[in-house]
């Protein structure tokens, strides 16, 4: 029966449980069925848009039983955005969801066994959590199945300003609401949405790479209440368009303590430009976290959730136990907050990261906070390891903590790391799967003796990580 099913044959399936990223999972007479939008113990009609040899996806066409952990999305946009893809199941439950999929990874793909992952630690806030969102403009917004039938027209109402449609470069929808930022950001994106339909320059568009608007960056300080606004735009229009609406947020937000524009007229549609001019106020804001203050502009990595990243740096501090001899190295360190946050703690912190700009920021962040022992490296990891292994001029660290990006850490770097051989890894991630595969890698010369997930990303299937690594013979 099942080699007779095709693409757009309709079944119905019962879910049994949420897959790595987030999809749902289940079974039709041995079938595999991925589902994008589903939750364990609904019952679905679903129709096949993909089928292949040992599994298919699917799109759901009806809710024939619901879910028992099912609770009521709260925001109008939920469906096709793809912010909150988890806002439908219950907070408890999405916490138990995250905790499988990290087992998952470290079962499969570094045979560890589930009885070293600690339960998740929850979000402090589930809503309004996120310092940090990025919107895009459009020519023209994106208009769900419903509003089209009751005649809304997506030309008439001009340019966009708002969140990608999943799957889609340059599908955006207007953002009307939206419960990960605090209450204003609506207010904000409506005020500059009505100025840039009457402005007279056009929204870029990602097809023909041409118009002014391309995004806007909102920040804040979750503890200091700074908020920064940073406009970036295409050099294809009037620069004293930009200073008016400068103006005009000023009057009518009072709250945004700064603005920034930038010029960016490369072709990757993603928020980045070079520094920019200051249209208002200091150019950055300050946040606090873990007792420091620091310092963000508009293009830092800080942490997108302030209260979380407490708990996460407090189990970095805490497993890396440190008595204050010890020499600490932070690859992939950014602006250094995990660095400052362990600088108390440690003899001396050596941070090492690719991005120039986010080395500046660290040295200015540990001068701000009166912190003289931390030291801070500019340059590709695999290169800047290998010399400093070599280099009499660093002492060996006697622990690193390693926080990478999605895609992990690079074979030199682990290999670097098996070098080195420091008494203790902290690994922090936000991608369990490549994680799992580094920790594989570093089984060599080390045990996995601590795994904590952290929910830093409420209503996503979006999980952070940090595990302790033990030197064999050495282990904590």
């Amino acid at each position: 029966m099942t080699k007779a099913l095709t693409k757009g044959a309709e079944i119905d399936l019962t879910i049994d449980k949420l897959a790595f990223g987030g999809q749902a999972l289940g079974r039709h007479e041995g079938l595999v069925v991925f589902v994008d939008h589903g939750l364990p113990g609904q019952r679905l009609r679903v129709r096949l848009r993909k089928k292949k040899a040992n599994y298919a996806e699917a799109e759901v066409l009806q809710v024939l039983g619901q879910a028992p952990q099912y609770v009521p999305p709260r925001c109008r946009h939920f469906g096709f955005c793809g912010g909150c893809r988890w806002q439908d199941l219950a907070y408890a439950a999405q916490l138990h969801w995250k905790r499988q999929q990290v087992l998952e990874c470290l079962e499969k793909l570094a045979g560890f066994q589930s009885e070293v992952v600690a339960p998740t630690t929850p979000s402090p806030a589930t809503w309004y959590y996120r310092n940090k969102m990025e919107f895009t403009f459009a020519p023209r917004p994106w208009l769900p199945e419903a509003d089209l039938a009751a005649g809304a027209d997506p030309e008439i109402l001009g340019a966009a300003l708002g969140l990608h449609v999943p799957g889609s470069f340059h599908r955006v929808f207007d953002v009307e609401e939206c419960y990960l930022q605090s209450p204003p950001t609506g207010l904000i994106l409506a005020f500059i949405r009505q100025f840039v339909r009457q402005s007279g320059l056009p929204a870029y568009d990602t097809r023909q790479h041409k118009g002014f608007w391309r995004f806007v960056v909102l920040r804040e300080g979750k503890r200091t209440g700074e908020q920064l606004l940073w406009l970036i735009t295409t050099a294809q229009g009037d620069n004293r368009v930009v200073d008016t609406l400068a103006a005009r947020l000023r009057e009518a937000f009072p709250a945004l303590t700064t603005m920034v524009h930038a010029v960016s007229d490369r072709k990757a549609q993603v928020a980045q430009a070079d520094q920019g001019r200051v249209l208002w106020g200091p150019g950055y804001l300050e946040e606090e976290l873990c007792g420091r203050r620091f310092r963000i502009s508009p293009a830092s990595f800080f942490q997108t959730n302030t209260a979380a990243a407490e708990a996460l740096y407090e189990a970095v501090g805490r497993l890396a136990d440190l008595s204050g001899r010890e020499t600490v190295w932070d690859l992939y360190c950014g602006a250094g907050s995990i660095a400052l946050s362990l600088a108390d703690r440690a003899r001396r912190v050596v941070g090492f990261e690719l991005v120039a700009a986010a080395i500046q920021d660290a040295y200015v962040n540990a001068r701000l906070n009166g912190v003289d022992n931390c030291q801070f490296i500019a340059g590709d990891l695999k290169d800047c390891l290998r010399q400093a292994l070599h280099s009499p001029h660093y002492a060996r660290p006697d622990v690193v903590v390693t926080d990478p990006p999605r895609a992990g850490m690079h074979p030199q770097v682990i290999q670097a790391l098996l070098d080195l051989a420091p008494a203790r890894i902290i690994a922090v991630s936000c991608n369990p799967a490549t994680l799992a595969r580094d920790l594989a890698l570093l089984q060599e010369k080390y045990a996995l003796t601590a795994f904590e997930p952290f929910d830093l990303f409420p209503h996503t299937p979006h999980i952070e990580c940090v595990a302790q690594l033990a030197r064999k013979g050495h282990q904590t």
